[in-house]
This record gives structure tokens, sequence and C-alpha cells, in this order.
């Protein structure tokens, strides 16, 4: 797939996740065959540009080529400001993001809030496009509700501004990640324009991947939270897409392996005290469906330390490597509450940006 001047590897995109999709975590699935990743969404408020969690995200050393910034924010001149100012600081593409449900976000008429206004949807297009040289993509819903959907017409006035790319979340703002994914939406967007069409939502498996592909005749899949702790998922849809066969799970060393430089580039990239508190999330995804995975993520979740996460990582990946050489996942030993958990940690990753992007767009 191309976008812009920018042929990719393959089609396979990590979503922009809010406090997941930083840098190491993008590295991680570029290596395990994700063609483009985006970065977590940033607010564009100047104001926001001095915190440590903006500086962190202007920090785009050794990440594979091309680098994506997503933006975020109501105001066009401000879009275009924030376009311009990430471009400037390593940013190769720009990712107007129209498609966040999150409250806080959308209570400042910003994210999917944007799809309920056309004539301002259109202004921060062509904005952002007038203010850089780069390409610039956008990510979108189906529509702000199951009645009032307009994603079509959303996608042709982006084509006809100059947008290089399209990724639809088939989920209206109203649905947010609850029901079916509209398969058949995003198959409409498909057959009115010719830009690149991304199909987003609920693409778990490599067979569902052949599904969506089908369905949609999409030009590439955008995969999100299907990658929180399985980021091999690239490897193995790439795979089955070219073989029809399936790859197996991961061996348990190399796991243990990926893990661990996984944690090391956390922690070096958000500093050890941060970074052992962020981990966290990371190692109750990578262990959600594994033999002791409840006990393990009680364990790990008291760790206040780098190394002690470390220990307890590689004693808890030498219990599995004694049962077997490959992951074996065991949804049904996953303990009711601890279900719920790993739900809200999931469903809340989406959040954990709002509250800042949201107070300074208000502002």
């Amino acid at each position: 797939m191309r976008i812009g001047p920018y042929v990719l590897p393959n089609a396979l995109i990590v979503a922009p996740m809010a406090g997941v999709t930083d840098r190491p975590f993008r590295q991680l699935c570029k290596r395990l065959r994700a063609g483009y990743a985006i970065s977590e969404m940033v607010g564009a408020d100047p104001r926001l540009r001095n915190t440590v969690k903006s500086q962190r995200r202007l920090d785009h050393a050794g990440e594979v080529a091309p680098i994506a910034v997503q933006i975020a924010g109501a105001d066009p001149r401000m879009l275009a400001d924030a376009a311009r100012y990430n471009v400037d600081h390593g940013a190769q593409l720009i990712d107007i993001n129209m498609g966040c449900p999150a409250k806080k976000v959308c209570n400042a008429a910003a994210g999917s809030a944007l799809l309920s206004n056309e004539p301002l949807a259109a202004s921060i297009v062509a904005a952002v496009i007038a203010a850089v040289d780069v390409p610039v993509t956008l990510k979108i819903r189906t529509g702000p509700s199951p009645d009032a959907r307009n994603a079509v017409a959303i996608a042709r006035m982006a084509e006809g501004a100059g947008i290089a790319a399209i990724a639809v979340h088939g989920r209206t703002r109203a649905c947010a990640f609850v029901g079916a994914v509209e398969y058949e939406t995003i198959r409409a967007v498909k057959d009115t324009i010719a830009i690149p069409v991304i199909a987003n939502g609920d693409i778990e498996s490599p067979q569902r991947a052949r599904e969506v592909l089908a369905l949609t005749g999409a030009d590439g899949l955008m995969i999100g939270r299907a990658a929180q702790g399985r980021p091999w998922i690239f490897r193995e849809i790439e795979h089955f897409l070219a073989t029809g066969e399936e790859l197996p799970p991961p061996t348990v060393v190399e796991a243990r392996a990926l893990i661990l430089e996984h944690l090391a580039d956390h922690y070096a990239f958000h500093g050890e005290e941060v970074g052992v508190r962020t981990a966290r999330k990371h190692l109750g995804w990578y262990t959600e469906s594994l033999s002791g995975g409840a006990e393990f993520r009680r364990e790990v979740n008291a760790a206040l330390m780098a190394a002690t996460q470390i220990a307890i990582v590689s004693r808890y990946f030498d219990r599995l490597a004694a049962e077997s050489d490959r992951l074996v996942y065991k949804p049904q030993q996953v303990e009711e509450a601890d279900i719920r958990s790993l739900q809200k940690a999931r469903y809340a990753t989406v959040k954990t940006l709002a509250p800042r992007v949201g107070e300074a767009l208000a502002a």
C-alpha cells in the first residue's frame, strides 16, 4: 500500500491508541511485521507542548520510517500549526483524529464529534493540508450515531481536499466500542473514493483479517486492541494472508525475550518510576489468557522497581517454559474478576489522554 510517496512493506497498520502506542510499542510492532504505525494522539493546543508527555511524544529517535503523528483538536488554525510543529520535529505524515469517542474529547468538539459538523471538518482538513508538505491522512468513524451515518460524505470531502488515505472505524461515535462493526459502511466508503481506505474494528485474528478484506474491499487493515499483549498478530496476519496457513504461537523463549526487550525500551523511554507503573497494563495484556496469569498480575502489579518487575516476568516465563515450548492460550482459565479488570484497563486506554486534551481544547 502507498501513502503519498511512502510504499509500506505491507498494509497492516497499528492504530493510534492513547497510552499505548508510544515509541517503544510502535517499534516493537514494526519489528513484528506491522507495516506502519501512528502515534498516540497529540493535542493541538500549543500550551501542551512543554509538558513531559508532549516532549516525549516528539522523540522519534531511531524509529522506522515513515513516522506518523496523529493530532487532535477542533480549531483549524491550531491544528494547522500543530501539523507544522510536528513536521518540524520529525513527523513524515500527519493524521487527523476524527475518530476518538472519549467524552472529554468530544465535549470539546474534537475527535469524532467533528463528524457532526461537516463544515468544520472540511475546514480542518483543508487547513492542515495547506499547512504542511507531507501526506495528511484522516481517521474517522461511520458517523455521529446509527441514524446519522455520514462516513461516505466525509470521505468524499476528504479525498477532494487532498487527504492521502482514510481509516474508518466501523462504528459510530455513539456506539464507542460496543456492538457489531459496520463493515458494509466501510465497503461503501471504499466504493466511493479512490484513495486508500483502511478498515478498522474488531480485527482480532488472521481469519477475521481475511474476512474483513473480503467484506470491505479495503486497501489495508488497522489493528488496535487486538495488538495489546499480542504484537506478533501482525506477522500472524501477514503470513496467513500470504499462505492461508496459521503460524503457531510464539515460543515461550521468544515471547519472554520480546517482552523483556519491550520492558527495557519502555523503562528507558519513560523513566523507571513512570515506566514501571505504565508497564503494568502491557504485562496484563501479555498474560491475559495464559496459565497462572491472574496470580502473575497480582504479583507484578505490586512491584515498584524495574528490576523487580523483570525478575517476576523471568520467573513466570521460566514456569511456562517448563509446561510447554510455546505459549498456550487458555481463555477459560481467566477468572471472572480478572476479566473485568482487564476489560476495564483495555477500554480505559482510549481515555488516557482525554482529560488533558479535553481540558486544553476547552480552555
